[in-house]
């Protein structure tokens, strides 16, 4: 597909889905082009249509939190991306035909980026980029060879503002081994 730009582009215009009719704007992603570490959510939401970037309400000031104490980086120094481009309505669950569709783009931008670590956030990332079927409790806590690095899964940042301190001690868990990783620490 080109550069990260040209595939902007082309996901600005995409139709490739019914998502597209009922869409503010597409949230394409947001971030250093050249980051080594690339966070991969659902899908966007109300305030991410609203503004066109991803993680932005509730759950983006979460992940934004996590990301600067465990971490040690603001989103400036990541890229942040989600599986489906555009909202679903009622914020409902992506469907398989709109994962199909949007994958393309996903997989153009995790090309583009080349990150060293990749954490998804929540069952459809997980589930798309690990190909399995096992949920986020079953596969969270490791880390696993993707492409030219690791995949971290974890849970989406809306499960922890749901679930309250267990959830959210195992997310930063998470964060952390995601550091070590980027500090070319053994998984």
């Amino acid at each position: 597909m080109g550069t990260l730009a040209d595939v902007r582009a082309e996901a600005l215009g995409c139709t490739r889905c019914a998502l597209a009719a009922g869409r503010t704007q597409v949230v394409f992603g947001v971030g250093d082009p050249g980051a080594r570490l690339m966070f991969v959510g659902e899908g966007p939401g109300r305030d991410e249509d609203l503004a066109g970037e991803p993680f932005v309400g509730r759950s983006g000031k979460l992940l934004d939190k996590l990301m600067a104490q465990e971490i040690g980086i603001d989103r400036s120094t990541c890229y942040i991306a989600n599986v489906v481009k555009c909202r679903p309505p009622g914020n409902r669950d992506p469907r398989l035909e709109e994962i199909d569709a949007c994958r393309p783009y996903l997989e153009a931008q995790l090309g583009c980026i080349d990150p060293a670590v990749v954490v998804t956030l929540g069952n459809f990332a997980t589930k798309l980029l690990l190909a399995t079927g096992d949920g986020i409790r079953r596969v969270r806590g490791r880390a696993y060879p993707f492409r030219h690095g690791h995949l971290v899964p974890t849970y989406h940042p809306a499960a922890a503002l749901r679930g309250g301190g267990e959830v959210l001690a195992e997310m930063r868990a998470d964060f952390v081994l995601a550091k070590q990783l980027l500090q070319g620490g053994a998984p």
